[in-house]
């Protein structure tokens, strides 16, 4: 299944670039807020060209950004699960 793509404000851009500026690892800012690494990359390289620009002119408000954070926090918590209960099921058969 493909997953669509997503369009982001240029205030939620400039928000996750302050947040690196600021000095937040560049993984840490991703995984909070369900981005892949390179997206963000690219975003911090144009902000520092002048060229960042965003999708819309909706702006995007604190309690959006935290239920993305939350979205991407439960997928992740989510698959750590589905692992946790592959090994538990794979260690199990070694015991009996």
């Amino acid at each position: 299944m493909k997953i669509p793509k997503q369009a982001y404000t240029i205030e939620f851009k400039e928000l996750a670039v302050k947040r690196i500026k600021d000095g937040q690892s560049v993984s840490t800012v991703c995984k909070e807020l369900g981005l892949g690494d390179q997206t963000v990359r690219n975003w911090v390289k144009a902000s520092a060209e002048g060229k960042l620009a965003g999708a819309g002119s909706r702006v995007v408000t604190p309690e959006e950004m935290e239920l993305t954070r939350l979205r991407a926090e439960n997928l992740r918590l989510k698959r750590e699960n589905e692992i946790l209960k592959k090994a538990t099921a794979y260690f199990a058969k070694d015991v009996l």
